[in-house]
């Protein structure tokens, strides 16, 4: 490594302390010089100001005293005024506490003060003399010239005093300016020595973080933009390295990750495929067939199991075992593998969490239990027979998803490995439990249509059985029947002798009841061909017309007998269809009966027919009881009865209007009904017209 690099792998942080103390240190040195610059400025102003000031006007204010103590004395020697001798006596008495103002401010030169207060002294004793000694005489001008001389000397002294004291304050003043010079001088050096500091540290610092960043910039800027080969260079300050080798682990991650990714995406378009596959056909054996083919070959495995319920979900035997070297085994292999128990099962079903064991081995050499383990296996371990069939095989790990519908599963999923270098992967787990949770609900679908067809079977072969035997009892029930109306025909005839009138009411009871049962077979028969699909229409052109009138003539009898009023609104103009006239027939005959039956005396049934756009409208409305809204919508069923037909025990047996609509729409028409229950009941039946005869026109 060279010089450079081993300069620019050092700390940054390490690098900045060391520049930062010592620039903190030039700046705490800059502090105290010019705080002790401070002081001493300080020290020597307040030396100054609080002494040699002081002094000198203390000084100065000693020989304005003595000056007015001179000045009042020649006043009083001149003028004999008693005040101006009064004026020196008070100016004498302030001169000692001046001079020990004076003595106090510690500035001057003792000997010179003490030289000055000898002097003042001595001059105030001649002062003194003075006062005393009579105005004019000799005496008086000898003490005069004496005072004169003394006062001189006093000035002298004085004057000297003051001369020290500027001396010394003028040396203060230069000592002040002095430290001020040096003070600012030596600032001013330390301030350009921090500059110096920040700048070098800032611009090595610069140097250090700018060209690594940028290289690391550079490389996120690739990994961004795709290119997820890119690995960021690791130099520069440890701070740095540690950012690209983040930057590096982060990439190998993400790479990582994204391999993750596009095998959970690889698994999962695999497991929509097999779970397509397995729902394209409603059979359990193909399911469990697809399934493990699907799931062995989607996640690599060594050994695919599935297991199924049997004998109400106490027992979990093999269904079905795919070998990745040999597919699907011989049913005869999967039932010499033993059964799961179905504690284990169950247990592990309600967790709702998949199981997986990653070293089966170390259990299957004893009844060792396993921790965490479902059921039996994780109090007493595997069973003898589960040990040997695993060791068998050479299982290594297994991941077991119980598979249900429910509070109770059906069975159970089991995907095995026999290596220890390839173990289960979370993503593996994953899918295994997504595909099992797939096979769970196909297995239960197709159990369920295996279930449902054996049921549709089993309905189908009785209603066959119940068409055979409603044909087989019509047609038998016709030729007794048969015989039955044609003798009471004879009867009528009196072919065997005159008949009473009593026996001619019995006959014709006979009779009525004999046509009901007769028209009750051909219903039954009717319904049989319909539900037999042999219900076929012979249809030729017919005249609607006529059927109306033949129908209304056959019902009018049994009208009358009812007090029931018939009426009847067809057009001019034939209604040609393309029809079963025997069928239409019974259209018109169950319609015109039902309505009379449900019709109470007094009241009226009409019968229409009618052209309408290219169809003929055959309608029959009746007064009479109506039908329940309700129950309106199951009036076509088979032996649907209305509510109140049942509860006013009106005969019938709920086939008629069943056949009515049969017979309707087998001819291309549709049927609908009005009612208002308590008001009556209006049935119409809509037919299409052959050619142009009937297209217009009606009543």
């Amino acid at each position: 490594m060279s010089r450079a690099s081993r300069q620019g792998s050092g700390r940054v942080a390490h690098r900045l302390g060391l520049a930062f103390g010592l620039l903190t240190l030039l700046i705490a040195l800059c502090g105290a010089g010019t705080l002790i610059g401070a002081l001493v400025l300080d020290s020597q102003r307040h030396r100054i100001s609080d002494r040699i000031h002081p002094a000198e006007i203390d000084n100065l204010r000693l020989l304005n005293a003595g000056i007015s103590v001179q000045r009042s004395m020649r006043g009083y020697l001149v003028t004999g005024d008693r005040r101006e001798l009064a004026a020196f006596r008070a100016a004498r008495d302030s001169i000692p506490s001046i001079i020990d103002d004076v003595r106090g401010h510690e500035v001057a030169d003792e000997g010179d003060l003490a030289t000055q207060q000898r002097q003042i002294e001595a001059y105030l004793r001649v002062a003194d003399d003075q006062a005393r000694t009579t105005r004019g005489s000799a005496q008086a001008l000898a003490l005069t010239r004496e005072a004169i001389r003394r006062f001189g000397a006093f000035e002298v002294t004085n004057a000297r005093l003051n001369d020290q004291l500027n001396k010394e304050e003028q040396r203060l003043e230069g000592h002040v300016d002095t430290v001020t010079r040096v003070g600012v001088a030596g600032l001013g050096a330390a301030l350009a020595a921090a500059l110096a500091v920040a700048v070098y540290t800032s611009v090595h610092a610069t140097r250090a973080l700018t060209g690594p960043l940028q290289r690391t910039a550079w490389t996120l800027g690739r990994l961004t933009a795709g290119d997820h080969a890119a690995r960021a260079e690791v130099t520069g300050p440890e701070e740095i390295r540690a950012v690209a080798r983040s930057v590096n682990l982060l990439a190998d991650q993400s790479d990582r990750l994204r391999a993750v990714e596009q095998e959970r995406e690889r698994l999962s378009t695999a497991a929509r495929e097999t779970g397509i596959r397995i729902r394209d056909r409603l059979e359990v054996d193909y399911v469990l067939d697809a399934s493990c083919n699907g799931i062995g070959e989607t996640l690599a495995a060594d050994y695919v199991f599935i297991l199924l319920a049997e004998n109400g979900g106490s027992e979990f035997p093999v269904a079905r075992v795919w070998s990745a070297e040999r597919g699907l085994l011989p049913d005869e292999e999967c039932r010499r593998i033993p059964t799961l128990p179905a504690d284990v099962v169950r247990d592990h079903y309600r967790r709702g969490t998949v199981w997986l064991v990653t070293d089966l081995p170390q259990y299957v050499s004893d009844t060792r239990r396993m921790p965490g383990a479902p059921g039996s296996f994780g109090t007493t371990g595997m069973p003898a027979g589960n040990r040997a069939a695993a060791a068998a095989l050479g299982l290594y790990s297994v991941v077991i998803t119980p598979i249900g519908a429910g509070e109770e599963p059906i069975g159970a999923v089991s995907v095995a490995r026999t290596s220890a270098d390839r173990p289960w992967r979370p993503v593996d787990i994953e899918i295994a439990e997504s595909m099992a949770g797939g096979v769970g609900r196909a297995l239960h679908t197709a159990l369920l249509y295996e279930k449902e067809s054996g049921l549709v079977d089993k309905l189908r072969a009785l209603d066959k059985a119940k068409s055979d035997f409603l044909s087989t009892v019509s047609h038998e029930l016709r030729t007794p029947l048969t015989s039955i109306v044609g003798y009471i025909e004879l009867l009528k005839d009196e072919g065997t002798g005159p008949l009473s009138p009593s026996q001619l009411r019995m006959l014709d009871v006979v009779d009525r009841n004999a046509n009901r049962l007769r028209a009750l077979i051909e219903d039954l028969l009717t319904l049989s061909r319909i539900e037999s699909g042999a219900f076929t229409s012979q249809k030729a052109p017919i005249d609607l017309r006529r059927l109306v009138a033949s129908a209304v003539d056959a019902i009018k009898p049994a009208a009358e007998a009812a007090s029931v009023t018939l009426e009847t609104r067809c057009p001019e103009q034939p209604l040609v269809l393309e029809a079963d006239g025997e069928q239409l027939d019974r259209v018109l005959m169950n319609l015109l009966s039902n309505a009379v039956k449900f019709t109470r005396g007094g009241g009226k049934v009409s019968v229409r027919a009618d052209a309408r756009d290219g169809e003929a409208l055959l309608s029959v409305s009746d007064t009479g009881i109506g039908i329940p809204a309700a129950e309106q919508e199951k009036l076509f069923q088979r032996f649907f009865r209305a509510s109140n037909a049942t509860e006013q025990a009106i005969p019938g047996t709920g086939l008629g209007l069943t056949i009515v609509h049969t017979i309707v729409a087998n001819h291309g028409g549709r049927t609908e009904v009005r009612s208002e229950e308590g008001r009556g009941t209006t049935i119409s039946a809509w037919l299409p017209l052959t050619g142009t005869d009937g297209g217009a026109g009606s009543v």
